[in-house]
């Protein structure tokens, strides 16, 4: 099945070839044809799914339709408005725009924080029809009068479950305020909890209902596998797993920054190239590291949850967890990043006796047991009692209660999907993952 049975335009075929996808995927098949109908749309579905597409191919379609005429005066008003919760997330969102629009004349702008609004000012004098957007960065606009939203046809709120769980509910009401009454609203979102049926049902019009995927599902090409060690032991271990088995690209998860630094830190000691990204790094720093990454000449990214949202690369083979997630769902978002496309994955997590509990969780949520592998020359101390969760990485002096989120990390997260044939989005059909936060506000 391809891309030709939706009614897209050639160019955007084209576009969508030159790609290498063949085969939409499920949330695809069902998201594409409702969107390009014109009525709202409530989707549950995550990053790695193929959403993205999901929105930005019948929106391009339809901004592209020529027989629908816009203002004849002035300059070319924004008609779509992508808001998004991260800046990650935003780049990635924009860059498959101008892939997917390559043939299109239609302009697209990404507004993020953590740069220069000054660019962003002299940007908005051009046209843009399409605008991704932090919340933050578009109401610093709204402020100095930059922007103008009174004529967007098409609002889209993507992970907007994240957004909530970031605190942007307020910042949403804001800018909803600012939008025509008459526009398509699509809401897409991991999870249907209380509070985003609550917001779907004062923003969308009789949507047309989507979800894809069963929550908290893992995919079957990534082996799982726990290595039990002690608490200060973990950075010798990881150094360690990552040379024997000359892992050359490798995603590991910390629940602070203070622990990504300290971890990062200490893998560049042991001749093993790494960078760290959070809230506290810098845009252009964050940027560099991901590009780096990307590009295999790092080998090592250490991230934390927020700052991970928007990692997205196809064919990732190891994702570490160097310690468990205090939320079980964030483990299948983390896990979710490798084994994608059809490719074999693996998820390790160093596992020390203060995580026994939160690795039980994680099992219970997946439904499967987690095979455990002790490492020679790393066996547990069995003497060793429980503390506390330590808020950072490999026993710092801080402590916090058992399960307690830390400085900088936020409760509640969200799930992952399999494929054989190369699907737009390049994500398998039963799986789901994730993205994170940018370091305040999103802007």
């Amino acid at each position: 099945m391809s891309f030709s049975i939706f009614g897209l335009s050639d160019e955007i075929i084209r576009a969508v070839a030159e790609r290498g996808y063949t085969n939409p995927t499920p949330i695809q098949l069902q998201a594409i044809p409702a969107v390009l109908a014109g009525g709202d749309l409530m989707a549950g579905a995550q990053t790695g799914t193929g959403k993205t597409a999901g929105f930005t191919l019948p929106i391009l379609n339809r901004l592209s339709d020529k027989s629908i005429k816009g203002p004849s005066t002035g300059r070319p008003p924004i008609r779509a408005l992508i808001l998004v919760p991260t800046r990650e997330l935003a780049a990635q969102v924009e860059e498959s725009i101008r892939n997917y629009g390559k043939y299109l004349k239609l302009s697209s702008m990404i507004m993020i924080g953590g740069v220069s609004i000054r660019p962003q000012i002299t940007r908005l004098k051009s046209r843009v029809d399409i605008l991704v957007a932090t919340p933050g960065r578009l109401l610093d606009h709204v402020q100095q009068k930059t922007l103008d939203l009174s004529h967007v046809e098409i609002l889209v709120l993507d992970e907007a479950d994240r957004m909530l769980d970031m605190g942007f509910i307020r910042d949403i009401k804001k800018i909803l305020v600012l939008l025509p009454k008459q526009r398509q609203n699509l809401l897409f979102s991991a999870t249907f909890s209380d509070e985003i049926r609550a917001l779907a049902g004062s923003l969308l019009n009789q949507p047309a209902m989507i979800e894809v995927a069963r929550p908290n599902a893992t995919a079957d090409n990534v082996t799982h596998v726990v290595h039990p060690v002690d608490r200060e032991r973990k950075r010798d271990l990881l150094a360690h797993l990552i040379k024997q088995h000359h892992w050359s690209q490798v995603l590991v998860f910390t629940r602070t920054k203070h622990g990504a630094n300290k971890l990062a830190e200490h893998l560049v000691a042991s001749g093993i190239p790494s960078l760290a990204i959070h809230g506290n790094k810098s845009q252009s720093a964050r940027t560099r590291a991901l590009a780096e990454f990307k590009a295999g000449s790092l080998q090592v990214l250490v991230a934390t949850d927020i700052a991970a949202r928007g990692i997205d690369i196809s064919e990732l083979p190891h994702v570490v967890n160097f310690e468990l997630p205090n939320v079980p769902e964030d483990y299948v978002h983390r896990i979710g990043r490798t084994g994608r496309a059809g490719a074999e994955g693996d998820a390790v997590s160093l596992v020390c006796v203060d995580e026994r509990k939160l690795l039980t969780d994680i099992e219970r949520l997946i439904k499967r047991d987690l095979s455990n592998k002790i490492i020679a020359g790393f066996e547990p101390d069995p003497r060793i009692r429980a503390e506390p969760i330590v808020n950072g990485s490999g026993g710092g002096p801080r402590r916090m209660l058992p399960g307690l989120p830390g400085r900088g990390q936020r409760r509640g997260q969200p799930a992952a999907k399999p494929r054989a044939t190369r699907n737009l989005g390049g994500q398998a059909a039963s799986r789901i993952p994730a993205l994170h936060r940018s370091g305040g506000r999103g802007r």
